[in-house]
């Protein structure tokens, strides 16, 4: 689509604050009012309008679909979230490891039992670790209580959440970034430990890096939506 605007700007607006383009305030794609609950996240997302050029580039901007899913759809299909979430727990990446070499299964260890650790102490989700590719049947009590942790969660949390979720292919990563326990860049290494290693191996291309751009900018925008929240 192309830029059919001059100008982005955050708003007041009854409820919370908005974005409007050239006085016209944005609504979502299911036609409700973008409206979220702090004018810092607000300015992030006209920041978003302002920055784009000659054509909108629509997938890139992370914080305005972030908060256009969590108006459109983390109201009317939470449950449906939070399964998708649940999921991930079954078959969280920090939870299966390579069978060798030493020095790959040392690194994942080092990255991902401390994480796995702070989800058995603070949510009382102890997950199973195994070798291989095999699956693992993890407890149905831990993927409840990392379920219900997301839960807790308000709508713009959770998904912000399910980005980085899906980003990490971890739910107890996601689960610590947006804790704030933490930033996105180690979440981005420890989610890559496997990745990192074959390229120091076998070398990169531009369209895996590419990949890995998203990913982490997928990250970021997770991390920087809970920021914009605040307390």
């Amino acid at each position: 689509m192309k830029r059919f605007y001059k100008d982005a700007r955050a708003i007041p607006l009854e409820d919370g604050f908005g974005v409007a383009l050239d006085d016209k305030p944005i609504k979502t794609p299911l036609k409700a009012s973008l409206v979220v609950p702090t004018p810092g996240f607000a300015q992030a997302i006209a920041d978003e309008w302002a920055g784009q050029t000659e054509v909108i580039a629509r997938d890139a901007m992370r914080l305005t679909r972030l908060a256009c899913t969590a108006l459109d759809r983390a109201c009317r299909e939470r449950d449906a979230l939070l399964d998708e979430l649940a999921g991930y727990a079954g078959s969280d990446l920090l939870c299966y490891r390579a069978a060798a070499p030493a020095r790959l299964t040392e690194r994942q260890a080092k990255a991902w039992d401390p994480w796995l650790d702070w989800a058995a102490q603070t949510h009382g989700a102890t997950l199973e670790v195994g070798a291989g590719i095999k699956p693992i049947e993890q407890p149905r009590d831990a993927i409840a209580r990392l379920r219900d942790a997301a839960a807790a969660l308000d709508d713009f949390r959770l998904v912000a959440a399910h980005l980085a979720t899906g980003a990490s292919g971890s739910l107890v990563l996601a689960l610590a970034l947006i804790a704030g326990r933490l930033e996105a860049e180690a979440a981005f290494q420890a989610s890559q430990i496997d990745e990192t290693f074959q390229i120091e191996q076998w070398g990169t291309d531009a369209e895996f890096e590419a990949r890995r751009a998203a990913l982490r900018a997928d990250l970021d925008a997770a991390a920087l939506t809970v920021k914009l929240l605040g307390a």
